[in-house]
């Protein structure tokens, strides 16, 4: 503890002084990374993060149930009418469904407090194996899914993620005017891009960018320059639009995934997830989760849709 917050430094009398580490960026030390710092001398595990407007020391928790639609719980038979039943039933009228199936707690995860949401599935989806209470669908809210992930959790686990993913955030795409990433045409093929000109890209790259593989696509500064449509298309200094594509797969899963979003169909399904904010309210209201002695901050949750065969769908 005393080591990551004070260091030992020469002072112009010669003498050695301790002081306080400050960022480098401030002229200072230094200080070790938010994911190794120590932040409790009674829980060494335990690390500060922060999430939008809150602050925490603590961990994350991933609270995993299962979920049914309406259509499911039509399809329940209805129980046997008895006589007595028939007799309080108006005429016309069928017998009460039994009640809905409760929602079941499938899997709590606990995980560091620095680790981001989306570094969390691939433990909760192997722990789910494990136990056979993998789902089908799986609802996330927007801070767990990516590009892999979408396509990864589907061909690893047979797990379909049904969640948003972040909008394009291209400067046409924000603005909602000019030529967005999903107005050109991929050939996959013969690895060229068409854009809504007509024109074809002249460099096709594989690139490495934030450890993640994409491919760059640079279309030819003599057919971008008089083209009459560029001030809709780029404003790049070099006068030459370029595209950053994910792999194939993953390409066309957050392309499909964002055109989704945006039905009605879509988030009338999504709207399955909002049930596990009450498992959120509840545990940390009848647990007192939040302030145990190794303070937990929960997560947004996920719900799931599990399959038949685990008898909980």
């Amino acid at each position: 503890m005393l080591l990551q917050n004070y260091t030992r430094t020469t002072a112009r009398s010669g003498r050695e002084v301790i002081k306080r580490r400050e960022k480098t960026d401030e002229g200072g030390d230094g200080l070790p990374p938010a994911s190794i710092r120590l932040t409790s001398p009674y829980d060494t595990d335990a690390r500060w993060t922060a999430k939008r407007d809150t602050f925490w020391n603590g961990f994350k928790v991933h609270i995993s149930e299962t979920c049914a639609t309406s259509a499911d719980d039509a399809a329940r038979p209805a129980p046997a009418p008895t006589a007595k039943a028939a007799a309080r039933t108006p005429h016309g009228r069928k017998p009460d469904r039994a009640p809905r199936r409760p929602n079941l707690i499938t899997n709590v995860a606990t995980t560091a407090s620095t680790l981001p949401d989306s570094k969390a599935l691939e433990g909760i989806h192997r722990s789910q194996q494990r136990r056979g209470l993998l789902p089908d669908e799986h609802y996330l809210d927007s801070g767990y899914p990516s590009a892999e992930l979408i396509t990864g959790s589907l061909a690893r686990y047979g797990v379909a993620l049904i969640t948003p993913v972040l909008l394009d955030t291209s400067r046409q795409a924000k603005a909602k005017e000019g030529f967005a990433a999903p107005d050109f045409t991929i050939d996959w093929q013969t690895q060229q891009a068409t854009c809504p000109a007509g024109r074809t890209s002249v460099t096709w790259n594989p690139v490495v960018q934030a450890g993640v593989p994409k491919t760059v696509v640079t279309f030819a500064a003599l057919d971008c320059i008089p083209c009459p449509y560029r001030q809709q298309c780029t404003s790049a200094k070099s006068n030459r639009r370029q595209l950053s594509l994910h792999p194939r797969e993953m390409t066309q899963a957050l392309r499909h995934a964002r055109a989704q979003q945006q039905t009605k169909d879509w988030n009338t399904d999504y709207a399955l997830r909002a049930g596990v904010e009450g498992t959120i309210r509840q545990a940390a209201a009848v647990t007192d989760i939040d302030f145990t002695s190794a303070p937990s901050r929960l997560s947004p949750a996920t719900a799931s849709d599990t399959p038949p065969a685990a008898s909980i769908r």
